[in-house]
């Protein structure tokens, strides 16, 4: 048991830099959503649900994280900062890190299969702050889910998904960030370009095209002048 929290703990200073301890770990919200959860997984598999749902309500009152009872989770999972939203039907695989504002949300209950309707995470999977996870996908291991990205659909082994409606990145999953990388960032740059950027590109892209417009006229305007001209019999 005492192994297990010391893992679990050198875990998480593995993947965060802030604390210079173990013990401030303890103290982290994450730490004691998950500590509760198994608590009221417990009584959720012995079918006490009230005294779950009694133990998942004072969790979230004390951590600002919700996570339901029914949801399954792997070992050494980190939910850095909080304010997470978990389903009844969420599985979550080993050594996945969740930041902060992350909702792993439910679909209609007729969907899926076995009336899964919460998504499942699978091992080394990163989300980032603000990443919406929605209905009965699959998140393949190693992938990672940008900031504020929206994913509605199915997710490869080692995939990168930013924007809304989530798209990949296109990088190469077999060889690419097989490490662990903080906050799910997958370039050193913005991966959306900033509005400005876009406009000036396309001025840009609207200059060349006058340019090429106006050689063109002007071949034009040369051809005809060379053309010998043909007087009326």
């Amino acid at each position: 048991m005492l192994g297990d929290l010391v893992r679990y703990l050198d875990s998480v200073v593995a993947r965060d830099p802030a604390p210079r301890s173990r013990w401030e770990v303890l103290l982290y919200p994450g730490a004691w959503a998950l500590f509760f959860h198994k608590i009221a997984h417990r009584l959720f598999k012995a079918r006490l649900f009230f005294l779950a749902r009694a133990v998942n309500h004072f969790s979230r009152f004390l951590t600002a994280i919700d996570i339901h009872p029914g949801a399954r989770i792997g070992k050494n999972f980190f939910i850095d900062h909080g304010f997470t939203v978990i389903g009844e039907t969420a599985e979550i695989g080993d050594n996945v890190t969740i930041y902060q504002c992350v909702t792993l949300g439910g679909s209609n209950p007729t969907n899926g299969v076995g009336g899964k309707r919460h998504p499942t995470l699978l091992d080394d999977v990163i989300v980032g702050s603000g990443a919406q996870i929605i209905g009965p996908v699959t998140v393949g291991r190693r992938a990672r889910i940008g900031a504020s990205a929206v994913v509605t659909e199915n997710v490869p082994e080692g995939a990168t998904m930013i924007g809304v409606k989530a798209r990949s990145t296109l990088v190469s999953a077999e060889t690419y960030a097989r490490q662990f990388m903080p906050y799910g960032t997958p370039c050193k740059e913005p991966c959306e370009p900033a509005p400005n950027q876009r406009v000036d590109e396309l001025e840009e892209q609207i200059a060349l095209l006058r340019s090429e417009i106006d050689a063109l006229k002007a071949a034009r305007e040369v051809l005809r002048a060379d053309e010998p001209v043909v007087k009326g019999i």
